[in-house]
């Protein structure tokens, strides 16, 4: 069966940095690409970042460009997202999230907390 599993999430200062992992089991890792959404209370869920299949293309939010990186290791079945310079703004529960192909099925992890506070 298909599992995501997240780690890496606490509290952490405004300045601030974190590493999210995403360990995968149960598929190809390596066929499929991968993304990272967030939300929090009041506001819709954000697609944070994506990357292909072997790391080949990357995007990024506007609102962490610069800031955050998603990378991935084929041979550990996982994705990850370093995020720099945190914000309040970026307080979220964060979950990753294997992509749609071929009018197939979502599979989300349970989700991760960060929470940037002074």
């Amino acid at each position: 069966q298909v599992q995501l599993v997240e780690s890496g999430g606490g509290l952490v200062q405004p300045g601030g940095s974190l590493r999210l992992s995403c360990r995968a089991s149960g598929f190809i890792f390596e066929n499929y690409g991968m993304e990272w959404y967030r939300q929090s209370p009041g506001k819709e869920r954000e697609l944070v970042a994506r990357i292909s299949p072997h790391g080949h293309d990357i995007n990024y939010a506007d609102s962490v460009k610069g800031r955050f990186t998603i990378s991935r290791d084929d041979a550990q079945n996982t994705v990850f997202l370093q995020m720099n310079s945190l914000k309040p703004e970026d307080t979220a529960v964060y979950r990753c999230k294997r992509e749609r192909r071929f009018a197939g099925i979502d599979y989300w992890g349970q989700g991760t907390q960060v929470t940037v506070s002074s």
